[in-house]
């Protein structure tokens, strides 16, 4: 049977490229049938981005986990800043790309 996701999409106003990363997980979402609640959480503090471990904006989790755990890492203390991915390819973007989106999702759609 399959279980409902909790995805959570932590973003901060300030970063220009959460509203693309938004677009990239609804898309990601209704390519693979999910059809669940998203939390949006917009960081407006620095405290705000110590207590929810904000690694920068936009920041997907599927059931608490970051979609991109190692790239998290990297970016060091939680802050009010822009993210970094790194996608497949090796070049670097202020976006995860849909397939690592895609992969998060699915396979907590599985468990």
């Amino acid at each position: 049977m399959e279980s409902e996701a909790r995805i959570e999409f932590l973003y901060w106003e300030d970063c220009p490229s959460h509203p693309q990363a938004w677009k990239l997980l609804q898309e990601a979402m209704v390519e693979l049938g999910l059809e669940m609640p998203v939390e949006q959480i917009e960081v407006v503090t620095d405290q705000d981005a110590e207590r929810l471990a904000f690694p920068g904006s936009p920041t997907i989790r599927v059931n608490g986990a970051d979609i991109d755990p190692d790239g998290a890492a990297q970016m060091g203390a939680a802050a009010l800043t822009c993210r970094i991915y790194r996608l497949p390819d090796g070049r670097f973007s202020p976006v995860p790309s849909k397939e690592m989106i895609r992969r998060a999702l699915a396979k907590a759609a599985s468990t």
